[in-house]
């Protein structure tokens, strides 16, 4: 089967035999903006300044204000116009650490890999206090050490097992890979789930609610007793320690005690040592500190004036809130680096666009898309709000009720283009099941097929920000990003640094990003739209997740869709990575240790056509993640 007749097949034309009008690409602008990109880029200097210079930045902390200040800078002075702040929220209380010790005073002195989970409260200076292995997961468990557990260091988990490496720590999508994610499979689901969960029960909502209450439960009996700190392992493995939230953003809240999360080898050492009745001292110093002086957040937003179609837009952006181990660089300082880079290359290039091109680096990402769903909210349309029962839930778990009302922004918004998959370079785009969208991004990405570029899928993909204009009927699209080492070393990890970054990847992605940005502002019409969202069915109250401590699933070393629960959920440890679904998260406690990925592999026939086309397609409803969750 040929390409054309495969297009014509998916965009129903093969029936009339009728062929698909040739989207015009201007292919003398595209070799402009890859020589601007390839030959003058600047997308490691603006990811050394978010990284190296400012570090982590999590929403609220004074560093992701800094990172907002510099960003909004960085663009003025570039030439881009209206740079400034959109506030949002409110978000809650900002939290940041300064340091983190923990070492083992005796059996015998040794220092231990730890970090404080975010919005959990510091020491005050070192303690010391036993170990003590508990269970904790109900209110019979407390019963059962009440009046046992003051002064004492609690150690959540078993101990893991650790296993060699099976598969390699970098990887790329092979050919095969990339066939299989363009393959169409009738789930009949319209919501995307969560990866891992793909064919699993539904979760049991009720008993979602029950767990996440018993994590405040928890978090007040635990400083009741005056425990006086806990530890989780690391879900991966090599030194690397994958943190998340805990305690609470609400000011009203109690945070609970000191939580830290202790490489996976550390904390086994602790397990064994207890297993064999040998006693175990340990010092904590934690040097954290709450921030309630701005409860709001904050996007950055800047643009590239549109001439005679100035009122309508095209928009790209990436998220610029991270976790609080490492300095936040492939999540997602790579994404925004790809972002303002574009935008460097089209006002170096002195484009003038028909339609107002903006960018927009998004906070609050990593708590539930909050940034850029207020400010879908507040610019372009929203459903009702959830009733009170389902305020508590993530909101993938909540029933998307109600039409949505639009805003007469919603009109002039073309498209949006999201990048947030780590460093891995750009294989191709997911449509979000837009078919209409095949034809015209086939013709934007042939001349990059140089580049390893082509690859289109019909496939819903979660997990990021692009999901807050998607929801309301805009056209939002993720690219598809190689893996590299994102789920492996990076996501959520103290490793998350800008030593994991690829600079050619960074810089292909740069120019393709570009290059859509400025197709999407020039073509004649408006970037076709799919129907409206629909209201989904009430859920069904089926099997719950495994009860246990709370530890941040690690991620599939796969790629594919995901749905970011922006509240983490109780499970069993395993051997992502998440970041989510329609309506913002309260703020409450993240306490439930799984964020949901964008990461996944896909087991699907081989299609049956010519090796030689450089573009699949498909179209598909629903998550194929067969491996493990993010």
């Amino acid at each position: 089967m040929t390409r054309p007749l495969v297009t014509a097949l998916v965009l129903g034309g093969a029936l009339s035999g009728a062929a698909a009008p040739e989207e015009p690409v201007d292919f003398g602008m595209v070799t402009r903006i890859r020589d601007e990109g390839f030959g003058g880029s600047k997308v490691m200097d603006t990811l050394f300044q978010l990284t190296d210079v400012i570090g982590a930045r999590l929403t609220g902390s004074p560093n992701l204000k800094r990172a907002n200040e510099w960003t909004r800078d960085q663009l003025s002075s570039w030439g881009l116009a209206n740079a400034h702040l959109e506030s949002w929220g409110p978000f809650g209380r900002g939290w940041s650490f300064d340091s983190a010790s923990v070492r083992v005073i005796a059996p015998a002195e040794a220092p231990l890999v730890a970090y404080p989970k975010a919005w959990t409260p510091g020491t005050d200076g070192p303690v010391r206090g036993k170990a003590m292995r508990v269970t904790l997961d109900s209110e019979a468990d407390l019963d059962k050490v009440k009046g046992k557990v003051a002064g004492m260091v609690l150690l959540l988990a078993d101990a893991r097992e650790l296993k060699g490496a099976d598969k390699p720590l970098f990887t790329r999508y092979t050919d095969q890979e990339l066939e299989d994610l363009a393959q169409f499979q009738v789930s009949g689901q319209r919501r995307a789930v969560p990866p891992g969960m793909a064919g699993q029960p539904p979760v049991d909502r009720e008993g979602f609610l029950r767990r996440q209450r018993f994590q405040r439960t928890l978090r007040e009996f635990l400083k009741a007793e005056k425990a006086l700190a806990t530890l989780e392992p690391s879900t991966v493995d090599g030194g690397i320690v994958r943190v998340g939230g805990g305690g609470s953003r609400r000011k009203d809240e109690d945070p609970g005690v000191t939580a830290l999360v202790v490489a996976a080898e550390h904390y086994n050492r602790l397990v064994r040592l207890l297993d064999r009745n040998v006693p175990v001292e340990l010092e904590i110093d934690v040097r954290s500190r709450f921030h309630d002086e701005d409860v709001n957040a904050y996007n950055t937003i800047a643009e590239i004036p549109g001439t005679d179609k100035k009122g309508e837009v095209v928009m790209l952006g990436a998220h610029m809130d991270s976790w609080h181990t490492g300095t936040g660089a492939t999540d997602n300082a790579a994404g925004c680096a790809v972002a303002m880079e574009a935008v460097r290359i089209l006002k170096a290039l002195g484009v003038q666009p028909r339609r107002t091109i903006r960018i927009a680096l998004w906070s609050g990402e990593e708590q539930g898309l909050l940034g850029s769903r207020a400010y879908v909210r507040q610019h372009f349309g929203s459903r009702p709000e959830p009733p009170p029962e389902e305020r508590e839930l993530p909101s993938f778990l909540r029933r998307e009720r109600g039409p949505v009302t639009v805003l007469p922004e919603h009109a002039k918004v073309s498209a949006y283009f999201n990048l947030d998959n780590g460093t891995g370079k750009i294989r191709g785009i997911y449509t979000q099941g837009n078919t209409a969208a095949l034809p015209i991004f086939e013709a934007w990405f042939r001349p990059f097929s140089d580049l390893g570029a082509h690859t289109l899928t019909n496939r819903n993909t979660g997990g990021t920000d692009h999901l807050a204009f998607d929801a309301v009927g805009l056209p939002g699209f993720q690219f598809i990003q190689d893996a590299a080492d994102y789920s492996t070393r990076s996501h959520h990890t103290n490793m998350d640094v800008y030593d994991r970054i690829q600079r050619e990847d960074l810089m292909q992605a740069a120019v393709i990003m570009a290059s859509f940005v400025y197709n999407a502002a020039m073509r004649d019409a408006m970037f076709p739209r799919k129907p409206m969202p629909r209201e989904s069915p009430a859920p069904t109250p089926e099997a719950s997740p495994p009860t246990g401590p709370s530890y941040p699933l690690s991620p599939a070393r796969g790629r594919g869709e995901g749905v970011r629960g922006e509240m983490e959920m109780t499970a069993a440890p395993r051997t992502r990575p998440e970041r989510r679904s329609s309506s913002a998260c309260p703020a409450t406690s993240s306490a439930y240790a799984v964020t949901f990925v964008r990461t996944g592999t896909f087991g699907a026939s081989d299609r049956n056509s010519s090796p030689s086309a450089r573009v699949r397609f498909a179209t598909e409803r629903s998550i194929r993640s067969p491996h493990s969750s993010s």
